[in-house]
């Protein structure tokens, strides 16, 4: 186990740099590179930046995929990914850990062994709708991720559907589990806090909680945009992680990347011809160019989820 503690780094008082390279929060960022542009490590590095933060992104691997499916992914070895994320951790004050789709259990384990020699640095894990997998494949997945990871997360972020398949897969209650069930069910493997997205409302609105097992933190409230959007969990998971390393307490850096992320998708663009893109840098639109409502593409799937590629749930 390493001694050095990047998130309480000790300057170096006679380097002519030092006060210049703390200038920007960094996270180093688990993902997997994603061709489309929509989610993966391109999108960790926008939306990082975006709030404010510096990404230092590791790749896992490799999807292949359109805005429409993942057909395949194609993983690293874990000597691969845990070099690439040693050799930066050591060179710079990491402040959060935020875990996308890593490909393997052995990815999982070299991420785990790291994250528990990087002790306090908080870990934000987002768990994906992993339905264009193999089964056995999934499986293998989820059960090193609930043993290896799950133990080292300070956040588990994901959409109700996911979360409520995966943590409570024999569930049996007359209602559907809330976010605190979910929260329990989590904190049973070790992870502090969820925050549960999709939830659906009255009134084509979703809500979307930060829960513990003994409360619901914090909540926010959305009306559903129509539309079916690729990478929105990636978004909010990576805007979650840098708000919180650029010093935020976790109600308000949840509450923030929301809001950010309900912006980037209202601004959301088809480079393609499948799924809607969250547009990360909707700020820097010059002014009276954002995107018109009433052009949006009449075509667009109704009642989509916007976490992961849905069935006939809620999209936002």
């Amino acid at each position: 186990m390493t001694d050095h503690n990047p998130k309480s780094p000790t300057p170096d008082n006679d380097a002519p740099d030092a006060e210049e390279s703390a200038g920007l929060a960094c996270i180093l960022s688990f993902n997997a590179n994603d061709p489309s542009g929509a989610g993966g490590l391109t999108c960790d590095a926008t939306a990082m930046a975006s709030v404010g933060a510096h990404c230092l992104p590791v790749c896992t691997g490799a999807y292949v995929r359109d805005t429409s499916n993942i057909t395949d992914f194609y993983p690293l070895d874990e000597e691969a990914v845990d070099d690439q994320a040693r050799t930066v951790a050591e060179d710079m004050p990491v402040q959060v850990i935020k875990v996308g789709f890593v490909g393997t259990p052995e990815n999982l384990a070299a991420i785990a062994e790291l994250a528990d020699d990087y002790d306090g640095v908080p870990v934000v894990a987002y768990m994906p709708n992993l339905s264009w997998w193999e089964d056995q494949k999934i499986d293998a997945y989820l059960d090193a991720f609930r043993e290896l990871l799950l133990p080292q997360t300070s956040v588990l972020v994901g959409h109700h559907s996911t979360l409520r398949r995966w943590l409570l897969p024999d569930w049996t209650g007359e209602r559907n589990p809330g976010p605190r069930d979910i929260a329990k069910a989590a904190a049973e493997l070790g992870v502090p806090f969820t925050l549960v997205t999709g939830l659906p409302l009255p009134e084509q609105h979703i809500d979307n909680a930060l829960a513990s097992p003994e409360t619901v933190i914090s909540h926010e409230k959305f009306e559903r945009i129509e539309a079916v959007f690729a990478g929105a969990g990636d978004t909010l998971t990576a805007a979650l992680a840098a708000l919180l390393a650029t010093g935020m307490d976790l109600p308000e850096a949840t509450s923030e990347a929301l809001h950010y992320l309900d912006r980037c998708l209202d601004e959301g663009f088809r480079p393609g011809m499948g799924q809607v893109i969250p547009d990360r840098l909707f700020w820097a639109l010059p002014e009276g160019e954002e995107t018109d409502e009433d052009d949006e593409d009449p075509d667009a799937h109704p009642g989509a989820d916007y976490f992961e590629v849905p069935f006939n749930e809620t999209k936002h």
